[in-house]
């Protein structure tokens, strides 16, 4: 009995062990996750902000600098996907002018916005806590902002000649996206602007 009972004792204690290593990691990591829940709580579309972003929980852990900067970044990365797709949109055959028109313009604001935000990811990049702190945030909440407005401003040509689709269908899926997106990242600078631990 007692040959058996060491090894299960011994057992034991190295399960034991085991979990005592585990449970850390999984604790931060839901800490990470439940940080981004929270911050993603005060965008327009918190559901999208939590998907988008908890995927790169390990990397944002808690910091709102981080979680402004990823966020920007998967807005950017989505716009830019947005016009490769609308660039192929223009070249399709058999469109009607109106319609291909409407896309090249479309795009020209979709182009804007991907400048508009690179831009603010370089400023966002370069931030310190200090005198130019609210002079460089400023820079970057109206790029970003302009950067919104121009893909608002994307379905106007669709709109205002009453175009329906599938290429309609399939620009207006993908700026919508990209609308959201950004009004989330815009929400969460705005918020790391605003909060005291707004910390390079």
């Amino acid at each position: 009995m007692e040959g058996y009972l060491m090894p299960a004792l011994l057992l034991a204690v190295h399960i034991l062990q085991l979990f005592n290593h585990i449970n850390p990691c999984t604790a931060t990591g839901k800490t990470n996750t439940q940080y981004i829940k929270r911050s993603c709580s005060v965008t327009t579309y918190p559901r999208l902000c939590y998907h988008s972003l908890s995927i790169y929980a390990g990397k944002i852990k808690t910091n709102p600098k981080v979680l402004a900067h990823t966020a920007l970044n998967v807005s950017l990365a989505a716009t830019q996907e947005g016009y490769v797709i609308m660039r192929r949109l223009s070249e399709i055959h058999g469109l009607k002018p109106i319609e291909t028109a409407a896309v090249l313009d479309c795009m020209e604001e979709i182009g804007d916005a991907i400048d508009e935000l690179q831009q603010s990811l370089d400023e966002l990049g370069h931030v310190v806590r200090g005198s130019t702190f609210w002079f460089q945030m400023s820079d970057i909440q109206t790029w970003v902002s302009a950067a919104l407005t121009d893909e608002d401003t994307c379905m106007e040509g669709f709109e205002e000649h009453h175009l329906r689709g599938r290429v309609e269908a399939v620009v207006r899926r993908y700026t919508v996206n990209v609308a959201h997106l950004t009004s989330n990242a815009l929400a969460l600078i705005n918020s790391y602007a605003s909060s005291k631990a707004a910390l390079p």
